[in-house]
Parts: structure tokens; sequence; C-alpha cells
């Protein structure tokens, strides 16, 4: 009997290592086998010294105020036109709002469907006190050590720069896109793109423009941050969380703080702190599906051995996985929707008992949930105490996915392989907001991707101290925008 159990143990055992081993060989790579393409020819230094001077203008967007930063805006215009004459002298140039520009290169071929290329001119401003953190000055637009240092040397003016940078080239060279291209240049995308990136789509849905592909800044090209990857990898976004903040209040009978009520969850401010405790210990599961499943089924042949029996095998491993990767802020952003207690009022002086507790609660709302998914597992959540949770102004729902097998992943996949074939190409997810989620119902597919180069001591920069971009990294953005759009666009040559 023994003897039989263990032939039968064996054999499943044999049958699991079996199935495990053909899994692993039948994953192959995704990455497209195509010739490596010579980069077009970039003066590097002029191109630095280029966007050195856009990062010397403030354009620090405001919310409230839409002529906020105006000389700055005005100024950066004035060295887009000073700086790329053949282009403006090519493309026809639109105000969208007071400072957004549309640039509408025409197609020869009326019946394709236009491409659209975003970035956005303002910048985040420094955060209070922490100026002298900096290397070198936040608006210096100093070029050191191989950098190009200052806020939006990344974000976003890297972008903005680099496209026109390219287009200015193709111009020259007497290229002639066949599909329209429209390059678009918001004014307030880090304050909500209301003014900029909505005007124009809404503009867009109104004229019944419809368009192949948009192309936003979005997930880079990252190096030593996969474990297990030893290549660069291209992580195109092709979708974005949805934002929702729920706004949280608590009502209880106000007093004086010599009698306070028997429990403090009997306190606004004690039901309060309860509920947001079992917010935050109650978070989204985390789940590999969707765009995350997608981008571990492409990276999984080209991870080293270990990671590549596990990541081909998550019909075996998948709960392991989930696990491990719930244990870091970036990984397990990618599989759940996210929580974040981030805003709580209450109170104004030491011996009042407060009458009224408010919070706001940030959630990143994953593809695949909704925003009215939010507020029931927020009631879920907070149970039976007496707190009210509605959705604040201004959120939006997870964008649509986008598609990996339509034209305009594939070029984007050609263009990075060709100029790069050592860098590995992943579909994946884009965990900010971004002015391409307005597009959606106006393009047939929305990527979001920043041929920006990123290791594990470069993510704290965005948005943070000593933002900055290497000229050679730039260089390769140039050309990236440049062969991205003769892929595109069959060119032709007067």
């Amino acid at each position: 009997m023994i003897k039989k159990t263990l032939l039968v143990l064996f054999g499943l055992i044999t049958a699991l290592v079996v199935a495990v081993v053909g899994k692993t060989l039948l994953t192959t790579s995704q990455q497209l086998n195509i010739p490596a393409e010579k980069p077009v020819t970039v003066n590097a230094p002029a191109a630095a010294a280029r966007l050195s001077s856009a990062v010397q203008l403030q354009t620090i967007s405001s919310a409230s105020d839409a002529e906020a930063s105006a000389g700055a805006f005005k100024a950066l215009h004035q060295h887009m036109q000073l700086s790329f004459p053949k282009l403006h002298a090519a493309l026809k140039r639109e105000l969208v709002g007071s400072f957004g520009l549309l640039y509408t290169w025409q197609g020869s071929d009326s019946k394709a469907k236009p491409i659209a290329l975003l970035a956005h001119q303002d910048v985040v401003p420094i955060a209070p006190g922490t100026e002298k953190d900096w290397q070198q000055p936040p608006f210096g637009g100093v070029i050191d050590g191989g950098f190009v240092w200052g806020r939006g040397a990344w974000d976003n003016k890297s972008n903005l720069m680099a496209q026109l940078e390219a287009v200015e080239l193709l111009v020259a060279s007497g290229f002639q896109p066949r599909q329209t291209v429209y390059l678009f240049f918001g004014q307030d995308e880090e304050v909500s793109g209301l003014r900029g990136a909505k005007v124009l789509a809404n503009r867009f849905k109104a004229e019944n423009i419809k368009v192949d592909f948009v192309l936003d800044e979005g997930t880079l090209i990252i190096e030593g941050i996969l474990k297990g990857l030893d290549k660069p990898a291209a992580l195109i976004g092709m979708a974005e969380k949805g934002f929702l903040t729920v706004l949280l209040s608590a009502t209880a009978t106000p007093g004086h703080s010599s009698m306070p009520p028997p429990t403090a969850q009997q306190s606004a401010i004690g039901m309060m702190s309860a509920a947001l405790s079992r917010l935050d210990d109650q978070q989204f599961p985390v789940q590999i599906r969707g765009v995350a499943a997608d981008m571990f089924n492409t990276i999984a042949p080209e991870m080293n051995l270990m990671n590549r029996v596990i990541l081909s095998n998550l019909w075996l491993t998948r709960s392991i996985v989930q696990s491990q990767l719930s244990n870091s802020a970036s990984t397990a952003a990618m599989l759940r929707t996210t929580t974040a207690l981030t805003v709580i009022n209450a109170g104004e002086r030491d011996n009042v008992l407060p009458g009224r507790a408010n919070a706001s609660v940030n959630f990143r709302v994953l593809p695949g949930d909704s925003t009215d998914d939010v507020i029931k597992h927020t009631l879920l959540a907070v149970g039976a105490a007496p707190i009210k949770a509605d959705k604040a102004p201004g959120f939006s729902e997870p964008s649509k996915v986008a598609r990996t097998d339509a034209p305009g992943y594939q070029a984007i996949a050609k263009t990075i392989r060709q100029l790069h074939p050592d860098v590995i190409v992943a579909p994946s997810l884009m965990l900010g907001a971004t002015d391409a989620r307005y597009f959606d119902d106006v393009a047939d597919n929305v990527y979001r991707f920043s041929p920006v180069r990123a290791g594990p001591n470069d993510l704290v920069r965005f948005h943070g101290t000593n933002e900055r971009i290497s000229v050679a990294n730039y260089t390769e953005m140039i050309q990236f925008y440049y062969q991205l759009l003769r892929n595109v666009n069959a060119a032709t040559t007067p």
C-alpha cells in the first residue's frame, strides 16, 4: 500500500515537473526580431542648449488661475518659434485656451486617420524649503556632468522639445507624412488638463476628428528595477488608473473636553480615526490580471531561469508571486486599486469636542474596477459607523485599455527595437493621471510612454529634488520620435 502511494506521488510530481518545464519552454519571446536601424544624427550640444533654455522658464500651472505664469508660457512659445523655424513654416499653429499649443502637420492622404503626439509645457513647483537640496538651481537649466538639470528637464519639457527637434529634422529632410500628425502641448496637465487637453479632445469630438492613436508621456525604459531581468525594459502604458478622492464625514454631539463620551468611537474624531484605520487595513486585493498579466507574460521569456520558470507558470505560482509583489509599493500599485489617506480635518480648540470630522482618501482605480466599486468598498470597510462617503468632484474612471496588436503599438515597439535591440518591449500600466485620458473617445488606441531611461535611483527625481535628463538620453528621445514618425508614415520625398 505504501509502495503504491509513493508511486502515485512520484507520478504526480513527475507530471507537475513536466508541466512546469513544458510551459516554460512553450513561453517563447514575443519581441520583434528586426534589423537595427542607424539613428538620425543629432547635434546633441545644440539640442541640449535649447532644452536648457526651456527649463529656465518657470511655467508653473495653477488650478485656480489660468493666467498664472503667463509671462513664462509666452516666453516658451517664443523660444519654440525661434528654435524651430522650419517646423513653424510647415505646420499650422493654434492656441488652445490661453497657452495650449496645437500643431497640425497635414498628411498627403486625406483618408488616413491622423495620429497625435502629446506633451505638456507646465511643471510642478519646487517644494518650499528644498531649494538648497538641489545640486543645481531648480530652474537654472544647468548643463553639467552630461545632464541637463532642472524642473521640467524630465517632466515634461524633454518630451515636448524632443518632439519638436524630431519634426524640425524631418521637415528639413523633405519628409511629408502620409497621415496628418497633430502635436499638442497642454498648459495645465499638472493641475488636471481641464483648460488644455480636455478642451482639445472635446473639440475633436465636436468636429468628428478620429485619431488612429495618441502617444503621451507615461511609463519608461527601466534599467535594474525588475528583479531577474538583466536587460532594459521599455514599458508601454496601455491604460491609466482612474482617480477618485472619497470625502468622509463623521458627525457627533459636540461638547466640553472635560466630559468626553464613554468610548472614543462615540466622538467624531474617534469614529473617523477608526474608519480610516479599517480602510487602511482592508486594502483592495492584489491580483495579477489585465494589463499586469500581459506584462508578466511578455517579460517572462526574457527573465533569468528561476524567474522565467515562476512567471511562465502563474497557473501554479500566482498566489506566491502576488504575495511577493504586494510587498513593494510600486509593484503593488500595478496590481490593485490603491488606498491613500491624504487629508484629515477636525476640531479647533483643545477644550472642545468637535461635532464633525472630515477626511479625504485618494484611490487610484485599477482598470476592471470602477469608482462605484470604490464607494461600496469604502462603506463596507467603514462598517456600521455613521460616516458619510461621497465622491469629490473631478474624479475619473480608469481609461480604456489599448491594444498590443494595433498599428500604433507595433510602430512604437518596432521603433524601440530598431534603435535599441537590447531593450525588451512590454505592455504596462500608467499609475498616474495624464492628459491622454481625455482622448479615449477620440482615438482608437491611447498609449503612454516616455523614452526616458530610469534606474532605481532616478524615480525619486520625478516631481522631486535634482530632476535631470542626460544629454545622451535626450538625444535618444529625439531619435525615437524621428524614427517613430517615419515608421508610422510612409515617407514621400520631393
